[in-house]
């Protein structure tokens, strides 16, 4: 049986501000949130050419779509009106400016200080999904089972092949970007949460990380939510990308819950495993070979993706999302990955205003009318 009440979700993207004619970052977030002031949603994020928004906490995937609908087309909006696109990618397309762009605030100034070329290669853009759990014991036994399910949700959301004016040829650039950052690494098994907070001490003083906010765990207990937060993916090209990864990570939590409630034990694949799995995920996105994360041997990705389907089918049928699911399936299969679309248009771009121009219609386009934004 699922918890009583169904898991909430939120999520948390982040976003490029680019120039539309030259393509380059624009440190205009500064700006950009003081024309928004008020508005739920948007914050300040590592570099000023980014910007972050957030969901409300959610009940429903309809409920979530229209968030994600709502905060994209009011960036978008507020965007144009400060000069600047607001594009959905995982990486910049065209260099950025690295620590001269650094959000003028005190813990990013530590950071660095203390990781100096680590922090100006980490002005990329994730989505970050977040799904209530009953505590935080339950949190931690929800971690050890979606382990195995990460390389699969990159793969479904690999969204930045183009970095510094040229194809990198990895479908998520951002992933081995981030990646070298010490803690961002899937989640261990533990124990329970006092190993988890154990474990998150030792690696904070041995300077791995500054803080438990900065320990970039693929998937973790969230510092500021009663939430876990599963930080693999790319930010999606449009918000239904978002709203298909929020419903099947909802759909892995739910599914957890009901194995922890009838005590099943958790998969044990080992980390070098999921590692390959998720190398393969940046690189090929769904086009190409992954890795079985339970043995270890070549697999197709969209047969990972319908065994994550029929992992969390009864949990997606119990929440009301299996006909959402299939649908968003459905349509990313026949488009293609937000990967696929950026080199897609990279290929047919003249110039680098006909790519920032497609990318950023590709960002909003679902939404139906602009929410209006004054200027300040």
């Amino acid at each position: 049986m699922i918890a009583r009440r169904p898991p909430t979700f939120g999520v948390e993207e982040e976003f490029l501000l680019l120039d539309p004619v030259s393509g380059h970052p624009v440190p205009a977030a500064p700006r950009l949130l003081r024309l928004l002031r008020g508005r739920p949603g948007p914050g300040a994020e590592l570099m000023r050419y980014q910007l972050e928004t957030a969901t409300r906490v959610c009940d429903s995937a309809g409920q979530l779509h229209a968030e994600l609908l709502r905060l994209r087309h009011m960036a978008s909006e507020a965007a144009r009106v400060c000069g600047c696109r607001l594009v959905a990618s995982g990486t910049s397309p065209y260099p950025t400016p690295g620590l001269a762009a650094l959000t003028d605030d005190l813990r990013y100034r530590e950071l660095a200080r203390r990781y100096p070329r680590l922090t100006a290669a980490s002005g990329t853009c994730a989505c970050h999904v977040h799904v209530g759990v009953p505590s935080r014991e339950h949190g931690v036994q929800v971690l050890a089972r979606l382990r195995p399910w990460l390389p699969t949700l990159l793969a479904l959301s690999v969204n930045s092949p183009v970095e510094n004016g040229r194809d990198t040829g990895w479908a998520s650039r951002r992933y081995p970007s981030q990646a070298r950052w010490p803690t961002a690494s899937p989640p261990p098994v533990f124990t329970d949460a006092a190993a988890y907070d154990r474990a998150l001490g030792k690696l904070i003083g041995h300077g791995a990380a500054l803080d438990e906010r900065s320990v970039y765990l693929l998937a973790r207990l969230s510092p500021r939510y009663p939430t876990i937060e599963v930080r693999v993916a790319d930010v999606g090209a449009d918000a239904d990308t978002a709203l298909l990864l929020a419903v099947l990570v909802r759909g892995l939590v739910a599914t957890a819950l009901t194995e922890i409630t009838a005590a099943k034990p958790p998969p044990r694949p080992c980390r070098a495993t999921i590692l390959a799995g998720l190398d393969a995920a940046a690189r090929h996105g769904l086009t190409g070979l992954a890795v079985d994360p339970w043995t270890g041997a070549r697999a197709q990705p969209w047969a990972l993706v319908h065994h994550l389907v029929d992992h969390t089918g009864r949990a997606l049928a119990t929440l009301g999302d299996a006909e959402t699911a299939a649908g968003l399936l459905d349509a990313l299969a026949a488009r293609g990955t937000g990967a696929d679309r950026q080199r897609a248009a990279w290929r047919r771009a003249k110039s680098p205003a006909d790519l920032v121009t497609e990318l950023a219609r590709t960002t909003w386009q679902a939404a139906d009318e602009p929410v209006p934004v004054t200027t300040a």
